[in-house]
């Protein structure tokens, strides 16, 4: 699904990681690890085509469609909760808004007969007639109540943008799901959701994590930024973290021979 080819990122001639092949897959939740400024988000921009890399390139087959949660939390403050919730399938959305603007025209023109028609077609291609009731599920998983589903995005508490934002980039079932801390700000049963979609979810996952726990439970492989070198393992977070306590051990014990020697 994503090819990872030969990509580098410098800052002011800096390497912040270099050389990173990788191919991330169907069916997979890839969790990215490492300190702070190792470079996780950056990773995570070039992956949505955000920041371009100094070198090499991300190979993403045509027509796939991509979603990325949301970091701006006032960027849909004129939006309805159900229009934010929609607009994480932006084409949906587009199709939506131009439909409604050409029924409520009051000279009604043949031609905009015929667009209309073209744009049912396409809406309910995509399962428009079932968006409000996917964006109601998505919000009330999370732990929101349906009836905010008309209210004003600039009236929620913050807490609650976040659910709509995160609800947003699980919207429309998009092949690839970016996510950047998405359990900042969630509480239990909201995170124990996220994590049922995850599982069930058969696209591909990339999230960056500080929740050790979530990251055990969903991943299926671990991205470690490290040393300007990015490397990836099968397994959770546990799997990751046994193997790395054990390459550090070795590493250690190698270092002991060598100055015994």
């Amino acid at each position: 699904m994503i090819t990872v080819s030969n990509v580098s990122v410098n800052f002011s001639g800096t390497p912040l990681f270099s050389d990173v092949n990788l191919k991330l897959t169907d069916n997979n939740c890839y969790g990215i690890i490492g300190a702070n400024g190792a470079g996780k988000s950056t990773f995570l921009k070039v992956l949505s085509g955000d920041l371009e890399p100094t070198k090499g390139e991300v190979i993403i087959p045509e027509n796939t469609r991509m979603s990325v949660l949301k970091q701006d939390h006032f960027a849909f403050d004129e939006y309805t909760v159900v229009d934010t919730v929609i607009y994480g399938n932006k084409k949906l959305y587009d199709i939506m808004k131009e439909k409604d603007a050409i029924y409520m025209k009051e000279d009604f023109s043949d031609e905009d007969g015929i667009r209309a028609s073209e744009l049912e077609a396409e809406f309910a291609e995509m399962n428009g007639w079932e968006a409000e009731s996917d964006a109601s599920k998505l919000i009330q998983g999370l732990g929101l109540s349906e009836e905010i589903l008309y209210s004003q995005m600039s009236s929620l508490t913050g807490n609650e943008k976040v659910k709509v934002l995160l609800a947003q980039a699980l919207f429309g079932n998009p092949q690839i799901i970016l996510l950047d801390e998405p359990t900042n700000n969630l509480d239990i049963k909201a995170i124990a959701w996220l994590e049922d979609f995850i599982l069930d979810y058969e696209g591909t996952v990339i999230v960056v994590s500080h929740d050790r726990h979530f990251l055990n439970t969903v991943c299926t492989h671990m991205i470690d930024i490290d040393y300007n070198k990015i490397k990836m393992y099968v397994g959770n977070y546990e799997f990751w973290y046994e193997s790395s306590q054990l390459i550090q051990a070795m590493i250690k014990q190698q270092n002991k021979r060598q100055r015994k020697r």
